[in-house]
């Protein structure tokens, strides 16, 4: 991958700190639908897709990016929506059978998974320092879950579900920063959430979930859901994968916890506990020493393409 001289127009780590507080939304959306797990993973996507489809009409280069997209594009947008697609399903799903606090913190533990892949796929190292600050992200992560985890049980499926939701959507984003190199945001996103709705919908039909007869409440879940924590988060990572990896991304999504903690607070009336107030802080910190001392890798701080349409011939 050629690395970029130009910058991007806007501050990548500004978009991620927006991009966190987005999805801090998604947890409560989840916990205040009563609709099946898998359909409202599915109607997120779906949804997700009916909103960003009008702006291919102020985005033409993006359509021809697709059509022109080789075979080898097609088979990663696919797999990047099956990543996404299983995290959707395991997280979502792991709610019905533990606490907020204990699913969010578990399925934010992507950085255990991205320090591997990141090394592995990109020859990614992370500097002493960097690798502090993410370990104590992450003692912070489960000081604020410590007092809700339950051993044994149903909660114990919850907890491994939303573990492996951690490590499916790692995979949504190693995939995404290879691709991301060479294909436009727009055009990437709107693939990648097309195809996760795809599988989506097969899985509810195989499995005999029904597509309709839910309540106006839970449509206006599904439709915040796709506004917020997927357009507004999901979408803005997409974004700037393309000039911070994703171990930087997954280090970001630790502060998840935090901002679930305060709205469960506000709207489910869940108490902020004073290991919840420490964890936080321990997290604030470590996210800062590990964006402050890490180095970003080689072929990571690139910037969007202005000729879109011909990016995706170098991945043929």
């Amino acid at each position: 991958m050629e690395k970029s001289l130009e910058k991007p127009l806007f501050p990548p780590y500004l978009a991620l700190l927006i991009g966190v507080i987005a999805i801090s939304t998604s947890a409560i959306f989840v916990k205040l639908s009563n609709a099946p797990a898998p359909i409202i993973a599915t109607y997120r996507l779906v949804f997700s897709v009916v909103l960003t489809l009008p702006f291919l009409f102020w985005n033409r280069g993006a359509l021809g990016e697709i059509v022109k997209m080789p075979k080898k594009v097609w088979l990663l947008c696919l797999l990047s929506g099956a990543f996404l697609a299983s995290h959707f399903l395991l997280w979502f799903e792991s709610l019905n059978y533990t606490s907020v606090a204990s699913s969010t913190v578990l399925v934010t533990l992507q950085p255990l998974f991205a320090f591997i892949g990141g090394y592995f796929f990109f020859g990614e190292k992370v500097r002493l320092l960097a690798l502090t600050g993410g370990l104590l992200a992450i003692v912070g992560s489960f000081v604020i879950g410590w007092g809700d985890f339950q051993v044994g049980g149903m909660a114990l499926l919850g907890d491994a579900l939303a573990l492996m939701g951690a490590a499916t959507v790692t995979g949504y984003w190693l995939v995404g920063q290879y691709v991301r190199q060479h294909m436009s945001s727009f055009a990437y996103t709107l693939v990648v959430y097309s195809a996760t709705s795809l599988i989506l919908v097969a899985y509810d039909l195989v499995l005999g979930y029904p597509l309709i007869g839910y309540p106006a409440s839970d449509w206006g879940w599904f439709f915040c859901l796709a506004l917020f924590p997927t357009l507004l988060g999901h979408s803005i990572f997409n974004w700037i994968i393309k000039w911070l990896n994703t171990t930087t991304i997954s280090m970001g999504i630790l502060g998840e916890p935090i901002g679930t903690a305060i709205l469960a607070y506000f709207i489910l009336g869940e108490v902020v506990t004073i290991p919840q107030w420490i964890g936080g802080l321990i997290i604030i910190a470590g996210i800062y020493l590990f964006i402050r001392y890490n180095q970003t890798p080689k072929g990571v701080n690139t910037v969007e393409s202005e000729s879109a349409a011909a990016s995706p011939e170098k991945l043929a």
